[in-house]
């Protein structure tokens, strides 16, 4: 027979297992990573995220001390939670790099893998139809940058195929426009998007996988719309070209800082996948994507950039909090008007307005409200070139 003081122990042991696999089943754990631009150092945490009502809850590894009480987040999905993925809790931009415990990995840790898609140059008009396709089968875009390939990136890129008969021409024509890199994540992504693809030669995939991309949007062997890696050990060669970890800057930009504007396709549009849609709209009206590039922006960046708002727009707060919520596409549009055209096209800020007043406008067809209105656009005319610089050469260096 158990004394007293005994059964009060196994009573509370019991008592706390159960505690412990309740909360287990209602909470998972990961390891994030966020970069302090201030004392230029990774910070650690631990990152709690709490399904049943959507709440978080940081822990700051080194100094062992809560960072973030258990707060409801309604911006964090749990399908956004997966080791490698890149997320953002109160404009606080988090890298995912492990998980927490046995139980979050044995119940989240999945086939995710990341590849380069990459958009060539006889495909960059249709940028718009191809990020929808990605986007549609259900992969996430946590890179993108529109660039200009130099020989030299062209040789490296292409390195298996030196002996090839195509070679000079392969080179030649990688290198006469911009190509629009992407790293795409999602389960067994780099067989998933080949089969997207389709076969190399696009006369090829016209007859055998009429619904392929190289079908609708390539040409022949070498102007085959898009390219895609064969392996997990390719695609990471491959990202480290286009977007390497090592502390280089890659391919340069294909910003051509001239007769420009900029829009900013904003966080909650980007989150609710409407991006390609936004681009093929932009496109069809005739304009020019000149240059595009993937930002997560930190809030004093945004603040810096939203400045001349500030003591003006009443919302301007509000406008900050969302631009640097997530990421954000920057692009260059160019056009033979003056930028005015572009904002027109964009609408009114307010998006019911935009509804009732220009319901063709891009703000009236993908906004949600004054903050959540789809788009940044370029207000003044003069602006147009400054906006533009301060993403492609200040943020982009």
């Amino acid at each position: 027979m158990l004394c007293p003081l005994t059964k009060t122990k196994c009573v509370t042991s019991l008592v706390v297992s159960c505690l412990i696999a309740l909360s287990q089943d209602d909470r998972y754990a990961f390891t994030a990573e966020w970069y302090d631009p201030n004392a230029s150092l990774f910070r650690r945490y631990e990152l709690l995220y709490y399904p049943k009502d959507g709440s978080v809850e940081m822990y700051d590894v080194k100094n062992h001390r809560t960072f973030l009480k258990r707060t409801k987040y309604e911006s964090l999905h749990l399908e956004d939670l997966f080791v490698g993925n890149k997320i953002t809790v109160f404009s606080r931009h988090l890298s995912l790099v492990d998980y927490g415990d046995q139980y979050t990995a044995r119940k989240l840790g999945s086939r995710k893998e990341k590849t380069l898609a990459l958009i060539k140059p006889d495909a960059t008009p249709k940028i718009g139809e191809l990020v929808d396709i990605i986007i549609n089968a259900g992969f996430t875009i946590t890179k993108a940058k529109m660039m200009m390939l130099s020989r030299k990136e062209a040789v490296d890129f292409y390195v298996d195929h030196q002996s090839k008969p195509f070679y000079n021409e392969l080179l030649h024509f990688i290198t006469s426009g911009p190509v629009v890199a992407m790293e795409i994540l999602g389960d067994d992504a780099v067989c998933k998007w080949k089969a997207l693809l389709g076969p190399a030669n696009s006369a090829v995939a016209k007859t055998d996988e009429p619904d392929s991309i190289r079908a609708n949007f390539g040409h022949d062997g070498i102007r085959n719309a898009a390219h895609g890696p064969d392996s997990v050990a390719s695609a990471a060669q491959e990202l480290e070209l286009f977007f390497p970890s090592s502390g280089g800057r890659g391919p340069v930009n294909s910003a051509k800082f001239t007769n420009c504007t900029c829009c900013i396709i904003k966080p909650h549009a980007v989150n609710e996948g409407l991006a390609g849609k936004i681009i093929k709209a932009i496109t069809d009206e005739g304009f020019q994507i000149s240059a595009l590039q993937m930002f997560n922006m930190e809030r004093a960046n945004v603040e810096e950039f939203y400045e001349i708002y500030k003591g003006v727009v009443a919302e301007y707060m509000e406008m900050v909090t969302e631009l640097c919520s997530g990421p954000c596409i920057a692009m260059e549009i160019i056009q033979p008007e003056p930028p005015k055209t572009f904002r027109e096209f964009c609408g009114p800020s307010d998006p019911e307005i935009a509804r009732h007043l220009r319901p063709g406008t891009l703000r009236a067809v993908f906004g949600k409200n004054k903050i959540q209105n789809a788009v940044h656009c370029t207000d003044l005319p003069e602006d147009g070139l400054l906006e533009v610089q301060y993403f492609f050469k200040i943020l982009d260096n």
